[in-house]
């Protein structure tokens, strides 16, 4: 009967530590995240966006497309400095901070031939 208990407390045990199950944990975007969503058709799920409050903002960039994407910002012609998100297939998710001041902006995916994936995104 000792021998019994034993047995079945190492299976809860063992079942209880995930027994080495292969799925990566979900990537979520965090909550109160700005959302940008690649969609098919090499755009994204918007023409404009906003107005956002200047100051920091926390971008989420989720995929509905089956391809690779990224998403950077410019001002004008200049880029965000050390702003990129990249979602690679379907379900990807990607999330990053950075800080805007107010004006307009342009949403943009760099992948080479997704030059018509632009939206503007308005910063009070």
């Amino acid at each position: 009967m000792k021998r019994l208990i034993s047995f079945s407390a190492s299976v809860a045990l063992l079942a209880a530590c995930g027994g080495g199950g292969t799925s990566a944990p979900v990537e979520t975007v965090p909550a109160g995240a700005f959302v940008v969503t690649a969609v098919s058709g090499l755009r994204f799920d918007a023409e404009s966006y906003g107005p956002v409050t200047a100051g920091p903002i926390v971008f989420g960039y989720k995929n509905e497309d089956s391809i690779r994407h990224t998403l950077i910002l410019a001002k004008g012609d200049t880029k965000v400095p050390n702003f990129k998100l990249e979602v690679d297939q379907s379900g990807s998710v990607d999330s990053g901070p950075v800080t805007l001041e107010a004006g307009t902006y342009t949403l943009i995916c760099d992948v080479p031939g997704h030059n018509n994936m632009k939206a503007t995104l308005t910063v009070e």
